[in-house]
């Protein structure tokens, strides 16, 4: 009982995280039906912001994590903020540069596009900070703060728990209860009938590139502080797996992807942990075949018809 409590704190922890950047596909394909395979570079790309702020401001060299802000959880809280403002703005160039001048092009044109970007930010980000892997720097330390028998829940799972609620109840609330998730609801549903009620379609849509990447950021700074290797391709099996949840929840749905990436986290750990650690990444594939195969709207998708 106590190992599975363990590997329960260990699942939600890792499947918020999946949560986290899944929201991130789930967004644009909402708004533009496009499958950005660039955003997992964006996680990448954010995880070094990280690094780089991180170390400028002294923070990591354990036990005085602190820096120069005096207090772990403040160091870690400015190291949150300034990588999701600076992948906040990496997605909004990407969208502006690579996607909006293909806007009304075929949509496979779209889909060789985001392969591209993504190619072109791997191998800019191994010529900037070469293919040598990085520690992430240790922003906090990892204190015990509640204990079940043997299981226990560490300051760092409580900090990937609490940062991924936070930031996708702020999501929920943003989209359904603000007037700009209010006009990224109705260009999702046609961006000709949005631009005549006078909604700025453009604006939305870089908006919504700029959201979802921010979620990505989030999500590479905690997946730092529970797995602290940084490279430029360490965006791309998290990129698939998120990916992956969000079409086992049903992409173009908020919840779904929630949902998607809780499961995925989960049975990745309940796999690793009970003698099939082989088959943890293998598992994620396995997954979105048996969706594909049994339900392939997803959890919580839905059909909608298509003109042709």
């Amino acid at each position: 009982m106590e190992a599975f409590l363990q590997n329960l704190i260990t699942g939600l922890s890792l499947g918020s995280i999946y949560a986290l950047i899944a929201l991130g596909y789930t967004l644009v394909y909402g708004i533009l039906r496009l499958i950005n395979f660039a955003h997992g570079d964006l996680f990448m790309l954010a995880a070094y912001a990280a690094l780089g702020t991180a170390t400028l401001l002294g923070l990591g060299t354990l036990p005085a994590t602190a820096g120069l802000l005096g207090h772990a959880w403040a160091g870690f809280a400015v190291v949150l903020l300034v990588s999701m403002l600076a992948a906040a703005a990496a997605g909004w160039l990407v969208e502006r540069l690579a996607y909006r001048p293909l806007r009304k092009a075929p949509r496979l044109n779209l889909l060789i596009t985001a392969v591209g970007v993504s190619l072109l930010l791997e191998n800019g980000a191994q010529a900037l900070f070469t293919a040598n892997p990085r520690r992430f720097p240790d922003l906090m330390a990892d204190t015990p703060l509640l204990q079940i028998g043997r299981a226990q829940v560490g300051s760092l799972d409580l900090a990937v728990l609490a940062t991924a609620l936070v930031l996708l109840l702020g999501l929920e609330l943003w989209v359904h209860h603000s007037r700009q998730g209010r006009a990224m609801r109705a260009v999702s549903h046609s961006h000709e009938t949005a631009a005549l009620l006078g909604i700025p379609v453009d604006r939305v849509i870089a908006l919504t590139f700029a959201v979802g990447s921010a979620l990505a950021a989030a999500a590479a700074v905690l997946y730092g502080v529970k797995y602290p290797k940084v490279d430029p391709l360490m965006g791309v099996l998290p990129g698939l797996k998120a990916f992956v949840a969000a079409v086992i929840g049903g992409i173009g749905n908020l919840r779904g992807a929630v949902v998607g990436g809780l499961i995925l986290g989960l049975a990745e750990t309940f796999v690793s942990a009970y003698g099939a650690s082989t088959w943890r990444d293998a598992l994620a594939f396995g997954l979105l075949i048996a969706i594909l195969l049994f339900k392939p709207s997803g959890l919580f998708g839905h059909y909608e018809p298509e003109k042709v």
